[in-house]
């Protein structure tokens, strides 16, 4: 059923007359009998009665005016609370890489409870793909994400990017491996062209770029070895496993060696991403806009260009 037509009811049992509800709604007499009487044929049931000149609610069209009196209410409320300006409530669902989530969605928690009581955070740990898919299936409203510029993945026209931060990575290697700290990446990768290589369990993206710059340094790598969790590809290393991808800058063991690749770089393009359409509801709007600024503040990251 049409909520106006449920409005039109409300009228008349307040109003009690056509031609009162007719001028209330800046419409005609003809339009609000038509309308009641599509509402009655939608109901199966009489909604309204002659009463001498003028008409009167049923039994049935006083106890519907009752049930349409707090339907009208809720949809009021609903849609105050999703307006643009609305104070943000409700559960927002994240779904995102670890990096994300611990270094710019956590510390956003604290300050959005204090500032927003009513807005409850859902935080749920993937990879790119895995939150991708969770928001193409409407299970996440904001996914964090990321590539690399040597991997990069193609815009989906069906959902909207908000540019995050960039940050460098290197390769991690042992610590008493003999490599000059001024090698380019393609010395680096050459060096270890005889060594296993580990890569995310979870994602290709490194393991592509790996795939990329070993060709440009005439090997094909030998990949082994997969790791979810940054402390566990040091471990790895530690242990002689093999060398892998690391962020720049990241806190390394005394037994790990943080190369940069300088040339070509390897650089991690950040985003926050949602479906078309829900960027104006207020919780969306104001997570994606916190974690944007925040991005551009944190020590040691590169601001991303807006787009």
């Amino acid at each position: 059923m049409e909520t106006r037509r449920l409005r039109l009811l409300v009228e008349l049992s307040r109003l009690g007359s056509m031609r009162a509800v007719a001028e209330a709604t800046c419409s005609t007499t003809s339009t609000v009998s038509q309308q009641l009487s599509v509402l009655a044929k939608e109901m199966g049931a009489v909604l309204i009665e002659p009463d001498g000149r003028r008409v009167r609610l049923t039994p049935a069209g006083r106890r519907l005016a009752e049930h349409a009196t707090l339907i009208l209410a809720a949809v009021e409320a609903a849609r105050l609370d999703l307006a643009p300006g609305a104070e943000p409530s409700g559960t927002l669902r994240v779904a995102g890489f670890a990096t994300a989530i611990r270094t710019h969605l956590l510390p956003l928690v604290t300050e959005l409870a204090r500032a927003h009581p009513r807005l409850h955070i859902l935080v749920r740990e993937h990879e790119p793909a895995e939150a991708l898919q969770l928001l193409a299936s409407d299970e996440t409203d904001l996914a964090l994400t990321y590539d690399y510029n040597l991997a990069p993945v193609d815009p989906d026209p069906a959902v909207h990017t908000t540019a995050l931060w960039t940050a460098p990575w290197g390769v991690g290697i042992p610590a008493h491996a003999d490599v000059p700290q001024t090698a380019d990446t393609l010395e680096v990768f050459a060096r270890f062209g005889a060594h296993d290589w580990i890569v995310n369990s979870r994602n290709t993206a490194d393991e592509t770029v790996i795939r990329t710059l070993a060709s440009l340094a005439g090997f094909t790598p030998r990949i082994t070895h997969q790791a979810d969790s940054l402390d566990l590809v040091q471990a790895m290393i530690t242990a002689g496993l093999g060398v892998g991808l690391l962020p720049v800058g990241t806190p390394t063991s005394p037994e790990v060696r943080l190369m940069p690749l300088t040339g070509p770089q390897v650089v991690l393009r950040a985003r926050a991403v949602a479906r078309h359409g829900r960027l104006t509801w207020p919780p969306l709007a104001l997570v994606t806009g916190l974690l944007a600024r925040r991005a551009a503040t944190v020590a040691g990251i590169i601001p991303a260009p807006a787009g």
